[in-house]
């Protein structure tokens, strides 16, 4: 019988009990409870679950709201990542109620009792609610996210000579083949809940990776297509996906990451063999 054991020191165990603040000047107070990961980044140290006690009427009506007043009114020492918001940048991606979105567009009403609060899962911590993602982008940097174009448009003509090159045009159809892989906003969600990146992370390249070069394999702008299906067609980068769904499930976008790697694996599949250095 298989037996697993956690690392040492990764027990998470019980940690502060912080109370409501007395600075709320609301007539009804309404009360939610944190249950908040911590862990400082000192090796041997273990994590623990902080909890904390918030007044909904001194906050926005958002997760991230919450975490803010915490930090601000109750304790400075929590870290954690935001940016915009307005769930664009992807800066905030965390666990929040056993479920991988974005803490700036999950609204504290909609988790019943206490909200529990945890880094991406499966990701080393730097401190607190900060995953280390740089393994992830070092695997988005392989599939080269960026426009590959096989020949130079001309210069424009007459007065629009000085003006330099001119743009890439693209038909409202040509266009509409992005829609479903552009707006991903690589908040790694999916990928940090699919447990085929949870085991293979140094092989598989993970649904967001994926759904990325999925992205450029249909722009009609980029003509390296081959050069990036021989670049995919790998036994553990593409096809270590089993269509779990977990990705798509967990997506805040509401993208389908399973159907982009489903649409490269038909690609690669029409492709001959031979030009995709046997891989296959």
């Amino acid at each position: 019988m298989a037996q697993l054991f956690l690392p040492a020191n990764s027990r998470i165990k019980r940690g502060k009990h912080w109370a409501l603040p007395t600075t709320s000047s609301a007539k009804r107070v309404r009360v939610k409870d944190f249950k908040v990961y911590r862990w400082n980044g000192v090796k041997g140290e273990r994590p623990r679950l902080d909890r904390y006690k918030l007044d909904l009427n001194s906050c926005g009506p958002m997760v991230l709201d919450g975490l803010i007043a915490i930090k601000n009114k109750i304790d400075s020492t929590l870290t954690f990542r935001r940016s915009c918001r307005e769930g664009v940048c992807g800066s905030c991606a965390m666990n929040i109620d056993g479920t991988n979105t974005l803490a700036c567009t999950k609204p504290m009403a909609s988790v019943r009792g206490s909200i529990k609060v945890y880094p991406l899962p499966h990701c080393s911590v730097i401190k607190d609610l900060v995953a280390n993602l740089d393994g992830s982008y070092r695997q988005l940097a392989t599939i080269e996210p960026w426009l590959q174009a096989a020949t130079e448009v001309g210069k424009g003509k007459g007065k629009d000579k000085s003006k330099g090159m001119r743009e890439r045009k693209q038909t409202p159809q040509a266009r509409a083949a992005l829609d479903g892989s552009y707006e991903c906003i690589l908040c790694f969600c999916c990928s940090t809940s699919c447990p085929s990146y949870w085991w293979n992370p140094d092989k598989y390249l993970g649904p967001a990776v994926l759904l990325q070069a999925y992205r450029w394999l249909m722009d009609s702008r980029d003509g390296a297509e081959q050069k990036r299906l021989r670049a995919l067609a790998d036994p553990f980068k593409l096809y270590r996906c089993h269509t779990i769904m977990n990705c798509t499930n967990a997506c805040p976008k509401g993208l389908n990451p399973a159907k982009a790697i489903a649409e490269i694996k038909k690609m690669v599949a029409k492709k001959p063999k031979d030009t995709l250095q046997g891989y296959l």
